[in-house]
């Protein structure tokens, strides 16, 4: 917990509003959508230039309804957020489902500690909750876990910090992650650790091209690694929208043991599974973040590649 006076200034005023009912949050989150998308045009010339290159097939009116669903569906992500400030175990299982869980049971049980990839499809902050589903007859300690990349803003950084741990999760920072994993190793932990694997690498990152929504895309890498030096298993938290907030996550296999597949096969595996999960419900994924601002190019070989 955070001491500082802003961070309990902040959270306290979250936490105030989390207490409202999701139904009266949702009528601030038609205003909220109001705001963005008509009146001061948030990122929306991103988000529709993103969209119509991601489907040259459509036309420019659907590309336009795409992108007014997305802007809805953004502004509930962020009372939804809000709202785990103050909402109940019970009412969380209620409205986010976990789908097809033996898969990731068996791998605990077996011993096998999980990667698991998931991207910036609404609602991804709600994840963590996989805790009040597990769940298993093992007497091994286990640590569900998300690695997350720290905000500028210190007093945010944290706020969010306290959120995400509503469930009783651990947030591990990406530079650290694979000495946080060596350890929970090193003492016989298993641990679920969730990657959000749709971002663009960092500066000075591998770089690896897979052709993704209409773009050839620079795509992390490092999840993959660092699965496949501890021999973990992966698997593909597909998210989906049942109904305004209502979500279900389906778990998919990516690869019994990373460390036995070819290079880079479960990345591109993982990629083609989310570009089909975006191509069924196109609104659900974050359109507003510059995902191809530096594109991506080749030499006159087609071999050397880099990223303007």
């Amino acid at each position: 917990m955070n001491n500082g006076w802003k961070f309990r200034l902040i959270y306290g005023m979250v936490s105030l509003v989390a207490h409202l009912p999701l139904n009266i949050l949702y009528r601030f989150s038609d205003m909220l959508y109001i705001l963005l998308y008509y009146i001061l045009r948030y990122r929306r010339r991103v988000a529709m230039t993103n969209i119509a290159e991601s489907f040259p097939e459509k036309k420019t009116a659907e590309h336009k309804e795409i992108c007014r669903h997305f802007f809805r569906n953004f502004s509930d992500y962020i009372f939804e957020t809000i709202k785990l400030a103050h909402i109940s175990d019970e009412e969380m299982m209620h409205r986010m489902e976990f789908k097809n869980t033996e898969l990731m049971k068996g791998y605990m049980e077996s011993g096998r500690s999980v990667v698991a990839y998931f991207s910036h499809c609404f609602n991804w902050e709600w994840a963590p909750s996989i805790t009040l589903h597990c769940f298993t007859d093992d007497e091994r300690e286990m640590e569900f876990c998300q690695v997350y990349r720290p905000l500028r803003n210190a007093t945010f950084d944290a706020v969010m910090l306290e959120l995400r741990s509503r469930f009783g999760s651990m947030s591990l920072k990406k530079r650290s992650v694979l000495r946080d994993l060596l350890r929970f190793r090193r003492y016989g932990i298993i641990s679920v650790t969730g990657f959000m694997s749709d971002q663009k690498p960092s500066h000075g990152d591998p770089i690896h091209v897979v052709d993704f929504l209409n773009h050839p895309t620079a795509v992390i890498t490092g999840t993959e690694t660092l699965a496949g030096r501890l021999g973990m298993a992966a698997i593909y938290w597909d998210i989906s929208r049942v109904s305004r907030g209502h979500y279900s996550i389906t778990m998919r296999r990516l690869s019994d043991d990373v460390g036995k597949e070819e290079p880079m096969e479960v990345t591109h595996r993982y990629f083609r599974m989310l570009q089909q999960t975006i191509r069924e419900n196109p609104s659900n994924w974050l359109w507003s973040h510059k995902r191809w601002k530096n594109k991506v190019t080749f030499d006159m070989n087609g071999k050397n590649l880099k990223v303007e």
